[in-house]
């Protein structure tokens, strides 16, 4: 079948490739509709690894994936041939002791999608276990269905965080992830949020969400938007989605006394934090990776109109169109949030 292949750095093409695939009695069979260029995959084209995942051998891209279910099981009821699904990316060894503890994503034996040596999903069908496949409610368009993944490590962060009606959260980093975890805590209950980055082009986005407040960090007035959004108290969650450790290092000047702060982007090195000023607020530090048991919840959450994904889709492309796609996506360019290729 037609797939996008990365075979080497810096160097993608669509290509014919079999799959050793089989349908199983609890599987899926999903002809791909589409998918949603995630910055693992930009990472992966462009340096042909991530941390000790290295793609050695050919490998296809995307795990950001909605379709139409064109094959079942025999033992698969929730879904039939003709259904709109997403998928989620990660299969763990159900019998792991990760996964029967209820931390299925912490389960080293998990398969994701586009991880070295685990092809992805930019291809023309693929299988995969029914268990992890969900039907798209009616007025969730294939796009959205796409952005489950992402809106899926968002609300994981939203739940890790305990969110209380009424608080306020900081979220430093308007990219993909950090836009989805701000709709992520507002659906949760907070009042008011807080989102931070460097380029306008991104917060503009942001801004056009409501009581998501945006905040350009280089004209040095975040400390005074937090203030003023809760009284000089401080930011009672804060989610930490850059990744960048000038950023982790001054987290605790903006957390109220006991705040919670959540860690989510990945540093490349290993980032400072300011013990003493963490422990003079007793804030707690909680971390996530990927996400488990979201994409349910997210599923409701989407069809009750509570998020809202599509003004975040800054472009869509044609899988034939799909070098030019990532081409564009390795630019990070300021003013794009999530880039869609959708199949023909």
């Amino acid at each position: 079948m037609k797939s996008l292949v990365l075979l080497d750095k810096c160097k993608i093409a669509i290509e014919d490739r079999r799959f050793d695939e089989t349908l199983g009695d609890d599987d899926v069979q999903i002809k791909i509709h589409s998918v949603g260029i995630c910055g693992s995959d930009v990472h992966y084209y462009q340096h042909g690894r991530i941390g000790p995942f290295v793609v050695e051998t050919p490998m296809v891209l995307g795990h950001e994936a909605s379709g139409i279910v064109i094959a079942t099981g025999k033992n698969v009821n929730h879904v039939k041939p003709g259904d709109r699904v997403c998928m989620e990316p990660g299969i763990p060894d159900l019998i792991s002791a990760q996964t029967l503890a209820g931390y299925y994503n912490l389960d080293p034996a998990v398969r994701f999608w586009a991880t070295p040596p685990v092809h992805g999903c930019l291809r023309e069908s693929v299988i995969h276990p029914g268990a992890f496949t969900f039907k798209l409610p009616d007025n969730v368009s294939f796009s959205e269905g796409a952005m489950v993944e992402p809106l899926a490590i968002g609300m994981h962060a939203a739940t890790k965080a305990g969110i209380k009606p009424g608080d306020t959260a900081l979220v430093i980093g308007a990219g993909t992830i950090g836009i989805v975890t701000a709709l992520a805590a507002l659906a949760g209950g907070c009042s008011d949020v807080i989102i931070c980055d460097q380029f306008d082009e991104k917060l503009s986005v942001a801004a056009n969400y409501e009581n998501l407040h945006a905040v350009n960090i280089k004209g040095g007035k975040l400390k005074d938007k937090v203030d003023k959004l809760t009284a000089g108290n401080g930011a009672d969650i804060i989610f930490e989605c850059s990744g960048a450790s000038s950023a982790i290092a001054g987290l605790a000047e903006y957390a109220a006394p006991g705040a919670c702060v959540i860690l989510i982007g990945m540093p490349v090195d290993n980032a400072p934090i300011d013990i003493v000023s963490a422990q003079a607020k007793e804030l707690t530090f909680r971390t996530i990776f990927r996400y488990a048991n979201m994409y349910p919840r997210t599923l409701r959450l989407l069809s009750s109109g509570k998020l809202k994904v599509s003004p975040l889709i800054s472009a869509r492309y044609k899988f034939s169109q799909s070098i030019k796609a990532f081409d564009r996506a390795a630019q990070g360019r300021s003013d794009d949030i999530k880039i869609i290729i959708e199949m023909e």
